[in-house]
């Protein structure tokens, strides 16, 4: 459902999409002026979802557990707003940028409500979210319960990277093909394992295939925050993640699907010339000057690598960005 109805027929609509993944009694005190937006697509056997609304409890009952057969996990990333979530014991307070788990086979009671807004705009909650059969999880139910409800940080560890794949994945969850979503399906159960492990520091009791998958996450976001250092290479990488660099190539290579590491930060820095070389925000900064900040300090030899991978300068890209009209601008709709 996108934006754009408002009232007691979005609530309704909004309700039943929900519903879909969590049988709850979900009500709303603005349910006569709702607006909200959600998005759910399917990853695999995992539901995404990315929605906004101004406010909602959201009530699971032991009665309607036992009408249920499915055992799910439902993680969220509050992304604004604020919430709280009670299980059994005391209440927990969300804010955002916490994530917070809960279980469809155990009742809850959770309440969010969205900040009061700068400009005059209307107060909404935002968040991401994540629903998966508990069977994916290595991790023994019984071991998990203790985290279930809490509000849970985001902000260091297993937790950024978690929190940063949440938010892509809710981005481009309705774009990938089949063999993406299967691989990406595996890799959400891969970093909520290890993000719930260290939670309860058990990070030895993961399977390998689990602790390696998250090492090389770990690998590919410490390479995309230090694209613009030169000495980047697979040597700092390996020497940065405490393992060997025998021991990271042949991980990485044979999780890649033959592409080295090095390959592999050559390309990325490569990508994110072309962006930024197409950003309007950017266009003053001069060519050689966006190849430093990608890491490429020599200009001649980012214009031959930029052009054999291209197919043309970092120049001609620049010239021909400038020269895209944008979707729904003056000048296209003026063309149409």
């Amino acid at each position: 459902m996108q934006a754009g109805t408002t009232g007691s027929e979005s609530f309704e609509q909004w309700r039943e999409t929900m519903r879909h993944t969590r049988a709850a009694e979900l009500t709303s005190e603005h349910a006569d002026t709702f607006a909200a937006v959600v998005h759910q697509t399917h990853v695999g056997p995992v539901s995404v979802l990315k929605t906004s609304f101004p406010s909602i409890q959201v009530r699971r009952t032991q009665r309607m557990i036992r009408r249920c057969d499915q055992e799910l996990y439902h993680l969220t990333l509050l992304t604004s707003g604020r919430g709280l979530v009670e299980t059994g014991g005391a209440p927990q307070p969300l804010t955002a940028g916490n994530l917070h788990l809960v279980a469809s086979p155990q009742p809850y009671d959770a309440r969010f409500r969205g900040e009061p807004a700068a400009g005059g705009e209307r107060a909404h909650v935002d968040g991401v979210g994540v629903d998966l059969p508990m069977s994916m999880l290595p991790l023994p139910a019984r071991r998990v319960r203790p985290l279930l409800g809490r509000a849970l940080p985001a902000d260091r560890g297993a937790g950024v990277l978690l929190a940063t794949f949440l938010t892509g994945l809710a981005a481009q969850a309705a774009l990938l093909r089949p063999g993406e979503a299967a691989r990406l399906s595996t890799a959400t159960v891969d970093l909520l394992s290890a993000w719930l492990a260290g939670q309860l520091d058990i990070e030895g009791s993961l399977p390998p295939q689990t602790r390696q998958a998250v090492m090389l996450h770990r690998v590919k976001s410490f390479i995309h925050q230090n694209l613009h250092h030169p000495d980047l290479t697979p040597s700092v990488v390996a020497a940065a993640h405490h393992v060997s660099l025998s021991y990271l190539h042949r991980e990485f290579t044979r999780d890649s699907q033959g592409e080295t590491l090095a390959a592999f930060i050559r390309r990325q820095r490569l990508a994110k010339a072309y962006r930024d070389l197409a950003d309007p925000a950017l266009h003053d900064l001069p060519v050689h000057v966006v190849a430093a900040r990608c890491g490429i300090p020599q200009a001649s030899v980012f214009t031959r690598a930029f052009k054999a991978t291209h197919g043309m300068t970092p120049s001609d890209h620049r010239r021909r960005a400038r020269t895209v009209v944008p979707p729904g601008s003056e000048q296209a709709q003026a063309a149409e």
